[in-house]
């Protein structure tokens, strides 16, 4: 297995890239999260995935390693493949997947494209409990702006511990006017005071 490749960017589309390293050019499957954060012909780090099948050996490339522990445990659904996963990530950020999977909230998974009732509530039964954590978690937003990603995180991180969802978003709400430069931890835990 390997573990990442770092090279040179030496081709790079919206669902792939080619890495050169040591001479030899390695294509990689992407998701659109990974392309927003290369750049053509300049050095670049991609965690990788392998997948062995009987007709190909195929590599799949992420930006940051939580955005491939996503895809690794979205994987592990029973009906959720490589391709599916990949446009999964492509079509929601990993905070938004993340939140939704946290949240038990099926009506977002279903509006990814190629993900169905049963499909969207298997994953939700099998990742709920299990600890997600979407790239960026526990980054302090920047200055003057709260990142929605946090607030995000911090509400699906509440509402999977039973809290109602209008005291949820109002705590958290609070705590963000308090200071919008906190990280989710931080958020959460403000916010547990106020419930």
């Amino acid at each position: 297995m390997y573990e990442y490749i770092k090279g040179t960017l030496a081709a790079l589309t919206p669902t792939c890239a080619v890495v050169e390293a040591g001479g030899i050019g390695y294509f990689i499957n992407i998701s659109l999260q990974t392309y927003t954060q290369l750049t053509p012909g300049c050095a670049a780090q991609l965690y990788l995935h392998q997948q062995v099948r009987e007709d190909a050996h195929v590599l799949y490339g992420f930006a940051e390693a939580d955005e491939r522990e996503l895809f690794r445990q979205l994987i592990s659904v029973s009906g959720v493949g490589a391709a599916t996963a990949r446009i999964m990530l492509s079509s929601l950020s990993s905070g938004d997947l993340t939140g939704a999977i946290v949240a038990g909230d099926v009506a977002v998974l279903k509006s990814i494209k190629g993900i169905g009732q049963k499909t969207a509530e298997r994953i939700v039964v099998d990742l709920k409990g299990k600890s997600l954590k979407a790239p960026g978690a526990g980054e302090a937003g920047p200055a003057g702006a709260p990142a929605a990603g946090v607030r995000k995180e911090a509400t699906a991180a509440l509402l999977a511990l039973g809290f109602p969802k209008a005291a949820t978003e109002k705590a958290v709400e609070a705590v963000l006017k308090q200071d919008n430069r906190q990280s989710v931890e931080e958020v959460i835990r403000g916010a547990l005071q106020r419930l």
